[in-house]
């Protein structure tokens, strides 16, 4: 057997993300790291990946699958991770029906009675931008790529518009893993104040929302169910928060990507590829999540390589570092190419718990794309790609600001 070694301890607030997954895919198939304090098999290999995702052996039911859930989470600042109860932590049957009771609330109808809406809002956006002066730098991730997805989300889920921005910041401190574990404890707390607060609401006053579809959704394929009052909060906690972090970061990084590269731009406005090939593309390059935590092994898990997961071990989803892999992408897997002809990826993950809300999130970040280039088509970077800072987290992908010149500016 390969002796492993010192475990990788992951950078908590994801300075140099891509010399970290550079550093994983060095080691092999799969890496010992550590995850603020926990142990973990982090496998950035894509096939191996993919394997494990598709693998009843593996599960993401930390209470019933990981020996060191008892150990952890009095005191893991990641605890809200691998805690809920809701489709994203759930295994087996328990998935099935989950998944089930939430699927009607992403029909392809109700995604796509969305799309008026959408294009209205990011319409709306652009004209605020418009009405910037002349020669000031706006912070796009602030001004557009993060009001789209939390006002989406909002309309979708019924959340009064009144109460986005404060939610906005506690789905923000999900993703902080800078946090200490009573920060996140405390932020989660009021995190379900405010959920609480949306299902009562709901429940006295239906409305034509995912929340009160939810609330009344039975299981009429099984026993008649409904989601249990623990399992509905953990519901829309996913939903909101998955719904709006990942999207942001995905516009972020995708107009960060055409700004630094004028060629690629020109691409699609020379017709050599399209809105769709720059959002598979960015989502392949820069995924919204870099690491996803966790699964568990089920039973020992022999590697290819001798190595074993061991029963009740935990296992590291390396969206990132796995999308870039030479073997899938070829030598040039870190460049940013919109013509690349396989844009294969994992940023809404594979299998069963693969995303149920990529198609709305496909959709908006191709509405504000498209309607942003149009609109801005002289916009530039107004610092270099250097200064741009990571948001605090090793899982979430993003930039804290992203400084842009709408026009160019007056010699």
């Amino acid at each position: 057997m390969t002796q492993q070694p010192t475990p990788i301890v992951l950078d908590p607030t994801g300075s140099d993300r891509h010399a970290e997954h550079r550093l994983l895919r060095a080691r092999g198939a799969v890496a010992r790291v550590d995850l603020l304090g926990v142990q973990a098999w982090s496998v950035s290999d894509p096939v191996l990946l993919k394997n494990l995702l598709t693998s009843p052996d593996v599960s993401k039911d930390a209470r019933r699958h990981w020996a060191a859930f008892d150990s952890v989470v009095p005191h893991w600042p990641l605890t809200l991770w691998v805690a809920v109860t809701n489709m994203f932590t759930a295994y087996g049957n328990d998935h099935r029906r989950l998944r089930r009771l939430v699927a009607p609330a992403f029909t392809a109808r109700r995604i796509s009675a969305l799309k008026a809406g959408i294009d209205e809002l990011v319409g709306r956006l652009l004209d605020d931008l418009e009405a910037a002066p002349t020669g000031e730098p706006v912070d796009l991730r602030e001004r557009l790529a993060v009001p789209l997805p939390i006002a989406v989300i909002g309309r979708l889920m019924g959340l009064p518009e009144s109460r986005r921005e404060g939610f906005r910041a506690l789905v923000d401190g999900v993703f902080d893993t800078t946090l200490t574990s009573a920060e996140a404890a405390a932020n989660g707390e009021r995190l379900y104040g405010v959920l609480d607060e949306l299902i009562a609401a709901k429940r006295a006053d239906p409305g034509d929302d995912m929340t009160s579809v939810l609330i009344a959704t039975r299981d009429e394929d099984g026993d008649g169910s409904a989601l249990a009052e623990e399992e509905l909060r953990d519901t829309l906690l996913l939903m909101i928060s998955a719904g709006y972090d990942t999207t942001v970061n995905v516009i972020d990084q995708a107009i960060t990507a055409l700004l630094t590269d004028p060629e690629q731009l020109e691409h699609i406005r020379s017709g050599r590829a399209d809105w769709n090939a720059v959002v598979e593309e960015t989502l392949r390059h820069e995924p919204a999540v870099k690491h996803l935590p966790l699964r568990y092994a089920v039973a020992d898990i022999p590697l290819p390589d001798g190595q074993v997961i061991a029963k009740g071990e935990a296992i590291l989803a390396s969206y990132a570092a796995a999308n870039r892999h030479p073997d899938w992408h070829g030598p040039d897997a870190d460049a940013f190419d919109v013509t690349r002809i396989t844009k294969d990826h994992l940023a809404f993950g594979h299998g069963v718990h693969f995303c149920l809300g990529a198609p709305l999130a496909r959709m908006e970040i191709t509405a504000v794309l498209q309607a942003f280039f149009a609109r801005f088509p002289e916009a530039r970077l107004a610092v270099p790609l250097s200064e741009l800072e990571p948001i605090p987290s090793l899982i979430s992908n993003g930039h804290r600001t992203l400084p842009v010149n709408l026009r160019p500016t007056a010699a």
